[in-house]
């Protein structure tokens, strides 16, 4: 099997909480039901605030073996010595933020419904390439509408390398609509509501992790 540069299985995206000290607490649920990567994504609240926020999620990630990736800012992730960046269409160079990362951080992109910007990442070096909303999206209703085919595509793209890139998926997903997605060849599933806003966080993610056995 040809070995991925980014891990297979749940990836929690952050909600926009303010409130830290439940952040944390979500962490470690959605950790205990076995997510194995965590991206902090927070677009509200003064920066100093955004800043300390994300110093604590790092340490916590630090301290359960979770790998710590920070949205949108990648000069973020270089001061905090995050696990690495995921970067959108407007979040600056893909180039310029592997330079200031180097090599051995992870750097992934949003691809949305387009495989020729997957392609074009790629030959980047990008460590994993993200489709979606692969389902309607309470987070970004106005979001692109990414399918199975692209998923599929993307894996065929991301197995010209050894070792390869991952396909994430994002977008809507749950526990009971994930498979088909799996099965389309993505690789992990990136996941906000369905996990944070469930009642129970540990057997949320769980649920999600069980698609992956």
């Amino acid at each position: 099997m040809n070995p991925l540069r980014f891990p297979r299985g749940l990836y929690g995206i952050t909600p926009d909480w303010p409130d830290t000290d439940r952040l944390l607490s979500a962490i470690e649920q959605a950790h205990a039901g076995g997510m194995v990567a965590l991206q902090w994504r927070r677009k509200h609240g003064a920066a100093a605030e955004r800043r300390a926020q994300a110093r604590e999620v790092h340490a916590i990630c630090t301290r359960l073996g979770l790998i710590f990736i920070i949205n949108d800012d990648w000069r973020l992730a270089a001061d905090l010595d995050a696990d690495g960046a995921h970067l959108g269409r407007d979040d600056g160079s893909i180039i310029q933020a592997r330079l200031a990362l180097g090599s051995d951080k992870l750097l992934g992109c949003s691809c949305y419904d387009r495989p020729d910007i997957a392609e074009q990442r790629l030959r980047q070096d990008v460590d994993y390439i993200a489709f979606g909303a692969l389902y309607p999206s309470t987070t970004k209703p106005e979001a692109e509408h990414a399918t199975l085919d692209h998923i599929r595509t993307g894996r065929r793209l991301c197995e010209r390398q050894s070792p390869r890139a991952a396909v994430v998926a994002i977008g809507g997903l749950t526990a009971d609509n994930s498979a088909p997605v799996l099965a389309a060849g993505a690789d992990s599933l990136a996941i906000i509501s369905a996990i944070f806003e469930a009642p129970d966080i540990r057997a949320a993610a769980q649920r999600c992790t069980d698609l992956f056995i």
